[in-house]
């Protein structure tokens, strides 16, 4: 009978740490973050009032949307005195207007201790009813004049 003889090697073990495939998973995280980067910068057209500016000449009286500090929308449409609206009749009034009129200019009048998300929320729904471009109304400084 012949014995086998089971010789048992000991295994060595490895200092190294193998970081291949942790190199896998940042070059796959990176193109993740490279693909949906320009899809995450989402925005709204404004053109933003300087101090010191002319004043815009215009051939149409221009929409104008008022935010009050509470969230009340007041409406002014052409040469009309402002009435008090609420979300659904400013965007139907102002969905019919704009497509009748597409070059009149709109602007939000926000108040100046109304909250940013109410102005910007007033922007949003302006440009859900078919406004192409939403500015943004402000004052000169009183001793500018």
């Amino acid at each position: 009978m012949s014995a086998t003889i089971t010789r048992r090697h000991k295994r060595k073990l490895k200092a190294d740490i193998n970081v291949v495939p942790y190199i896998d998973v940042m070059l796959v995280l990176l193109i993740i973050f490279m693909v949906t980067a320009p899809l995450l910068s989402l925005g709204v057209d404004v053109e933003l009032p300087q101090a010191r500016a002319k004043q815009i000449e215009q051939k149409k009286d221009p929409v104008v949307v008022t935010v009050d500090a509470s969230g009340a929308y007041r409406l002014k449409l052409e040469s009309a005195d402002a009435e008090p609206v609420d979300a659904a009749t400013l965007q139907a009034k102002v969905a019919a207007f704009v497509r009748q009129n597409p070059e009149v200019p709109v602007f939000v009048a926000g108040a100046r201790d109304a909250e940013y998300a109410l102005v910007f929320d007033t922007m949003v729904l302006l440009q859900q009813s078919g406004v192409p471009r939403v500015g943004l109304m402000g004052q000169p400084p009183q001793n500018a004049r």
